[in-house]
């Protein structure tokens, strides 16, 4: 390998070259102008980077890796002027000047080079000063021509690449941050800072950006999508096991106001024959907003309530919130000892929200997630009123970016340090607080349902949903994009309100319509459940509830086709829990881009509207209103079949097959032990066009 024509250049003519250390354990440290620049293997084909201005790397700042990667052969020198340190399939060269650039071991090629801002001054890692030991720091490295970028978590731009794309790093409601990288280059980069700020994805140049924060730190691997995938979830750690029950169907809406309602939805889906898994206990079921218990005015008896439903297959979800009011039995022992999150200016008030027994919104405070002892109090109070009275083990762990009012995150002090440093890991830690207190409990199975999350929360057994969406078709197009980029950002538990959130008449033909294609994708995500608060809406406040949103509420020529998924989704639940169990082994994701499968196929790094569901089922998702046939990819490689006709198609270009309103168009791959009669067998007692054998018509369905 030879050093790049700019690296060599600088070392020989610039006078503030800095010098090399060699600490061992695989480890290469440069330091010059004040600035310290660390290297470490990190696990296979990995190396991790920490910069810092004014002192040595610090250990201990919250960040997402594991402070045991797994263990790695890796060679370190210093040859010609620069330092080398090669692990595996990964290379980094660092010059005299401090700049680092990645390699492939085996061929020298570049897989990404830090860029200087400017010829002269700052660098590739800008460090402005924000007061007492803080910058806001900048990392820049240089773009390619063709780069394709994916990850980034959960975003609502619509966007499959998002090469061209400039990011907040922050959480928000249908915003997650999860700051890991995938490049079509082969290489995969993790920000791994929790602090709020940026990545930039410029034809110029991609750059980091934390606004406030005390050092960089990055880790980087070389490998394919799959390959990426597995080096990250084991330096990040993997899901658990999916529990059984979970990969079935989840009914929900918003909301269910009484024990007795709840109860009656889960009566009629047993009397119609219609699968379900679990059923969710909405917001405002509690006393007070923070006092994480039942109301008995609406929930007069939770254990016959939990046992009926056991003894139905069902199980409950209770929702969670992480805000305490000023009217909860906790609001005053919390704040006095300290478990809510700080603030520089101003009360310990963070958001204002409706609560029983007063006309106006009061002022509420969050927990501090990253305080340990919070983390205990709030876990004490759910085994206390939840787990251990009822055998609730199931949690909705709702608005836990956390949903500020005003977002400010200079603002806030956490146990883990400043807002605009630590900011983003907050849904992490509140996730922790579930699987940490469940694991302790004896619960061997651990499943939260997520409006946000960090890197690494799927070590947490955090299911992420995308948040409170709208309900039109071009709201599901960006759902297709948004799933794929959870994927590649290590979290395998992902789903959407089936149906969107905002608003959708179930009287109207149009929303139908859209219904029916949702629920198919649905049926075919990694978790499936149906939720939104329906027309007609009410205020928001304890009172409130949405229009109904049962498979029945969609009119009877819609129901037996939704009652079909239903039904397919129960045959496809040992293969849903085959691919839960490689997630959790090996970090493969169920929902997959083509190009995870096949990187070789270089049309399939332009498919954001259609996935594979584990490795044998290819599922294009119709995504117009009034579509009634598909186009779709093939990936190059094996023969496909049609799952609903038998018809067979070589991989590697595009195919367009019908698509009524009945059917999704789905794909099984060469080979596959799932079959087309496990996929889409005859329904029995089911009335359905086309490939189910019935007589719905695929204009009547919605209509």
């Amino acid at each position: 390998m030879n050093p790049s024509p700019q690296s060599a250049s600088l070392a020989q003519s610039s006078p503030t070259a800095g010098t090399f250390r060699e600490p061992g354990g695989g480890v290469l440290e440069w330091s010059g102008r004040q600035e310290t620049v660390r290297l470490e293997a990190w696990g296979p084909d990995a190396i991790r980077v920490r910069v810092r201005l004014g002192g040595p790397v610090l250990d201990g700042l919250p960040g997402a890796l594991l402070d045991d990667p797994p263990p790695s052969a890796a060679s370190v020198r210093t040859e010609d002027g620069r330092g080398l340190l090669v692990n595996g399939a990964l290379t980094a060269e660092v010059s005299t000047e401090g700049l680092v650039r990645f390699l492939r071991t085996g061929t020298g090629e570049e897989l990404l080079a830090e860029e200087r801002a400017h010829f002269w001054w700052p660098g590739s890692r800008p460090h402005t000063a924000t007061g007492n030991g803080y910058h806001r720091l900048e990392q820049h490295f240089r773009a390619y021509e063709g780069e394709r970028l994916y990850g980034l978590g959960q975003h609502q731009h619509g966007l499959f690449d998002q090469k061209g794309a400039v990011i907040d790093l922050v959480q928000r409601n249908a915003e997650v941050t999860i700051p890991l990288l995938t490049s079509s280059r082969g290489y995969t980069l993790l920000w791994n800072s929790p602090a709020i700020g940026r990545v930039e994805l410029a034809a110029t140049g991609t750059r980091w950006v934390a606004d406030s924060a005390r050092q960089i730190d990055y880790w980087i691997t070389a490998a394919d999508p799959a390959g990426a995938q597995r080096r990250y979830t084991a330096v990040t750690g993997r899901t658990p096991m999916l529990p059984a029950w979970a990969a079935g169907f989840w009914q929900c809406k918003l909301r269910y106001r009484s024990q007795e309602e709840l109860l009656s939805v889960a009566r009629e889906y047993h009397r119609r024959g219609l699968p379900v898994s679990a059923i969710v206990c909405d917001f405002f079921h509690w006393t007070h907003l923070g006092d994480w218990k039942f109301d008995p005015a609406e929930w007069p008896d939770p254990a016959a309530m939990v046992r009926e439903l056991r003894e139905l297959g069902i199980e409950l979800v209770v929702s969670v919130w992480p805000s305490v009011s000023p009217l909860s039995e906790n609001h005053r022992r919390m704040e006095q000892r300290g478990l809510f999150i700080g603030t520089e200016y101003g009360p310990m008030a963070h958001a204002d929200w409706p609560d029983k027994e007063v006309a106006v919104p009061v002022q509420v405070a969050f927990y501090d997630a990253t305080n340990p002892e919070a983390r205990r109090y709030v876990w004490d109070r759910i085994r206390e009123n939840y787990l251990e009275p009822y055998g609730i083990r199931a949690f909705w762990l709702d608005a836990c970016e956390p949903e500020l009012k005003p977002g400010f995150a200079a603002n806030l002090r956490y146990h883990a340090g400043p807002g605009p440093e630590v900011g983003n890991v907050y849904p992490r830690e509140n996730a922790r607080a579930f699987h940490e207190g469940l694991r302790a409990a004896g619960e061997q199975e651990v499943v939260t349902l997520n409006r946000s999350a960090w890197a690494g929360s799927q070590r947490y057994g955090a299911a992420l949903w995308s948040g409170d969406i709208g309900t039109d078709f071009a709201t599901l197009r960006r759902q297709l994009a948004a799933g794929l980029n959870v994927a590649l950002s290590g979290i395998p538990w992902w789903n959407t309100d089936i149906g969107g959130f905002h608003g959708g008449d179930p009287d109207d033909p149009a929303y139908r319509e859209l219904l029916i294609r949702w629920f198919q994708f649905g049926a075919l995500s990694p978790l499936m459940r149906l939720h939104g608060f329906r027309d007609p809406g009410m205020p928001l406040g304890p009172d409130m509830t949405g229009g109904p949103n049962e498979v029945w509420s969609y009119g009877a020529a819609a129901e037996p086709v939704l009652g079909a998924y239903l039904l397919l989704r129960e045959r496809l639940r040992p293969y849903v829990l085959e691919q839960m169990r490689t997630a959790h082994e090996e970090g493969l994701p169920p929902m997959r881009p083509l190009f995870l499968e096949f990187p070789a196929d270089e049309a399939a790094w332009g498919v954001g509207d259609a996935f594979l569901l584990g490795p044998d089922l290819l599922v294009a998702p119709v995504l117009e209103a009034g579509a009634r046939e598909r186009t779709v990819h093939l990936p190059a490689g094996p023969r496909w079949t049609d799952a609903w006709t038998g018809d067979t198609y070589a991989g590697g270009a595009p195919v367009t097959v019908s698509a009524p309103l009945e059917r999704i168009p789905l794909f099984l791959r060469e080979g596959a032990a799932l079959t087309r009669t496990t996929v889409t067998g005859a329904v029995g007692g089911t009335a359905l066009g086309g490939a189910f054998g019935g007589a719905a018509s695929q204009d009547t369905a919605a209509g």
